[in-house]
């Protein structure tokens, strides 16, 4: 099964001036030695006016916004505001204190990086358990 593709009349970006391909690096994140087997990617919306509430991951995440924003605090740093196209991290363990929707709710992509036969969980220390 072949790609179909539909002339157009403009010329590629190389004859316009512009590069072809682009490559920005966006976020280079060390993190401590961890076992990855593989890596579990999400696409998360939260309504605006529903914070995700203080929570905890049992291995790291990382994140990019893809539509919206929200307020992103770990406990004991200060927040920020991240909109369409910031990257997050979450290390494994630390108490994440706001993934706050702003206005017009978020959705982004969590790329969660597990060990095998590991699944991704989410504590929230603060809600009485049943």
């Amino acid at each position: 099964m072949g790609i179909s593709r539909t002339p157009t009349s403009r010329p590629p970006a190389a004859d316009r001036g512009a590069p072809p391909i682009t490559r920005t690096l966006v976020l280079d994140q060390p993190i401590p030695p961890t076992p990855t087997h593989r890596v579990e990617v999400r696409r998360i919306t939260i309504a605006a006016g529903h914070a995700a509430g203080l929570h905890i991951h049992n291995g790291p995440v990382f994140g990019s916004i893809e539509s919206g924003s929200v307020v992103y605090q770990i406990d004991g740093e200060a927040e920020s505001v991240l909109t369409v196209g910031d990257t997050f991290y979450e290390p494994q363990g630390a108490r994440i204190a706001r993934f706050d929707p702003l206005a017009q709710g978020v959705t982004f992509l969590a790329y969660f990086l597990l060990d095998e036969g590991q699944a991704a969980e989410i504590e929230f220390p603060d809600t009485p358990r049943p």
